[in-house]
């Protein structure tokens, strides 16, 4: 079975289903539907991963908060391996509210992302060391940036290929781009002193990545490989909800690029994101799509 590691943010996600959308000030509002669950991009992207049929190990920062315990039992309830990065800290993982709008399928998030959780390359435990030896393809959100460029530089060394999840740009994300093989961005991802999608790319070839996309939402997906640019369509669906499809996208990509090239896992990858689209939150799609194994 093939194994890929996954590291970054590991949050509790809130979601509801509204009708009209976000509150406004000093408005309540009720929901028409909610769903609890682990998440944030790279933990998503895990669980797309192994539900396809791979081996998921996530590297993050969840601590000895009792809500642990429930954070470890969702994780494992989709065959994750988990290693914390800070087992002994006592505060909770960071919460994600989400709100999606039903009439649009569009969201609202506020999050307090991994800003008060930042592990650094010495808690990294001997056991990820050594476990990559059995790695097959590794992702970093840029969540856990110190982290995720001690892991990409070691990878890199032992020839094992790097993917970002380049949802938009975070300080030290240069640390990290030498060392990667296929940068998948959004089209929210800008680089100091780029303004323009070209810009972009100029910027990631510069950095020596081989093959990059930028996703659009659901407008065609345009990359970059061997010098050429190509374009990848995406399904028409009508959506229920974007949350965290761009993280569905990754882990479905992190698993088809072991098996095809890179045009074709674009558009592997976009069909799996584009289906959990039509359900509500980041979970309830995998009860619907076949799991691999």
């Amino acid at each position: 079975m093939r194994q890929g590691l996954f590291v970054g943010l590991v949050t509790i996600d809130l979601v509801y289903l509204s009708e009209s959308g976000p509150p406004a000030a000093n408005q309540k509002i009720v929901a028409t539907d909610y769903t609890v669950s682990t998440g944030g991009p790279a933990t998503n992207a895990a669980v797309t991963f192994s539900h396809l049929g791979s081996d998921a190990k996530l590297l993050g920062v969840i601590g000895s908060h009792p809500i642990q315990q429930w954070v470890q039992a969702d994780l494992e309830a989709h065959e994750i391996t988990l290693v914390d990065l800070d087992p002994d800290r006592p505060q909770p993982p960071p919460v994600s509210s989400i709100i999606v709008n039903q009439a649009t399928a569009e969201r609202a998030i506020i999050s307090l992302n991994a800003a008060k959780a930042q592990a650094q390359p010495e808690q990294i435990p001997p056991q990820v060391w050594e476990g990559l030896l059995g790695i097959d393809i590794v992702l970093i959100d840029g969540h856990q940036m110190a982290v995720g460029a001690a892991i990409a530089k070691r990878a890199k060394a032992k020839d094992i290929p790097v993917v970002i999840d380049g949802g938009s740009w975070k300080p030290g994300f240069e640390t990290v781009l030498p060392f990667v093989d296929y940068a998948i961005c959004s089209q929210d991802f800008y680089p100091p002193s780029c303004e323009t999608p070209q810009q972009v790319l100029a910027y990631l070839v510069e950095m020596g990545i081989p093959q990059i996309a930028i996703t659009q939402q659901n407008q065609p997906i345009e990359y970059l490989k061997a010098g050429q640019l190509g374009q990848v369509e995406v399904p028409k669906i009508k959506p229920v909800d974007t949350a965290g499809a761009g993280d569905i996208f990754h882990g479905a990509f992190c698993h088809f690029i072991l098996d095809y090239d890179f045009e074709q896992a674009l558009a592997k990858a976009a069909q799996v994101a584009s289906y959990a689209c039509e359900w509500f939150g980041t979970r309830s799609w995998l009860e619907h799509y076949p799991h691999q194994s």
